[in-house]
């Protein structure tokens, strides 16, 4: 039997774990990913905890396939080259050449965001489908696109930045130099500031104790707020439902695929959340009379999607 390794680089921490063919995580660890200390370091310590999860399987190197790593960043997927990393500083690191050249084992390398949706995709709220598309709604709101099983790259390998659409045309700056962004609405840090926004003009709301008890204005006070009755809290969270609907509902139009998929915190209020949105996309879609329509479901695999969407890259090669 072959075993894959999966391996996912995040600003802070890099998980590493052994999965299995049929996607099954059988060994997982992390270790700090010091980014400071520059790429050559940090690819050092990524063969070091694959040789050592390796070791602690009793695995050797005739018995893994291969190993995939997802990175924060523009991955040329055909060169191997991490192209930029924002997060981590990185500027066309031989990201795949490095590893292959320090463990002996093929490597693929994809942008992180393309590796949880495939990992979803293959073993998660995705898997059985034809072509799905996964939305991460965190700090940002980051994004894979799965065409007839196949992940979507784009002449520039940069395709599937959904976030970075419009759905308000005079709306609040986003980091990426565009104005009104999805991301800038329906990301934790958009809800935040419109927690923040709905605060100031309601000096009485609900929110504001939430927020003192818990030492911070979080993605959850609005929620909160609003299970409890306040008015303030419940128009916070309706405004966010409609914008992350709007948002949805172009995703829909555009690729018509077989299921959407949502993660992140946010997704933690279930049906509270997936109920009202679903009925808000089913109104504004474009194939709403079609007897067969898009599926909106929440991501399962939680922070596991990373490293199994990696270790099945490169499925996408055979």
């Amino acid at each position: 039997m072959k075993y894959l390794i999966g391996i996912d680089i995040g600003g802070t921490n890099i998980a590493c774990g052994i999965v299995d063919e049929q996607g099954v995580i059988l060994h997982k660890q992390s270790i700090k990913t010091e980014s400071e200390k520059g790429f050559e370091a940090v690819v050092a310590n990524i063969a070091a905890v694959v040789r050592e999860i390796m070791e602690l399987k009793s695995l050797k190197k005739n018995q893994i396939k291969w190993i995939g790593v997802g990175c924060p960043g523009a991955c040329n997927t055909d060169s191997g080259v991490l192209e930029v990393s924002n997060n981590l500083k990185w500027h066309n690191v031989p990201l795949r050449a490095e590893l292959e050249k320090l463990t002996g084992i093929k490597t693929f390398i994809d942008n992180d965001a393309n590796a949880a949706a495939y990992g979803e995709f293959v073993a998660g709220a995705a898997k059985g489908t034809n072509s799905a598309i996964v939305i991460t709604l965190g700090t940002g709101v980051g994004s894979g696109i799965i065409i007839d099983k196949k992940l979507l790259y784009g002449t520039n390998f940069a395709a599937g930045e959904l976030g970075h659409t419009v759905i308000e045309a005079e709306g609040v700056p986003c980091n990426c130099g565009r104005i009104g962004c999805f991301e800038a609405y329906s990301s934790a840090t958009g809800l935040i500031r419109m927690t923040r926004e709905a605060m100031e003009l309601d000096k009485d709301s609900l929110m504001h104790e939430i927020a003192e008890k818990s030492g911070k204005v979080g993605a959850r006070t609005a929620w909160l707020a609003a299970k409890e009755g306040d008015r303030s809290g419940e128009e916070t969270v309706d405004k966010y439902i409609r914008y992350l609907a709007c948002g949805i509902t172009n995703v829909i139009n555009t690729f018509q695929p077989d299921i959407v998929c949502i993660g992140g915190g946010v997704c933690n209020e279930g049906d509270n959340l997936l109920l009202p949105l679903k009925e808000l996309v089913s109104k504004q879609v474009f194939s709403r009379n079609s007897a067969k329509n898009s599926e909106i479901a929440i991501c399962s695999l939680g922070n596991d999607a990373g490293i199994i969407g990696a270790a099945m890259l490169g499925v996408q090669a055979e």
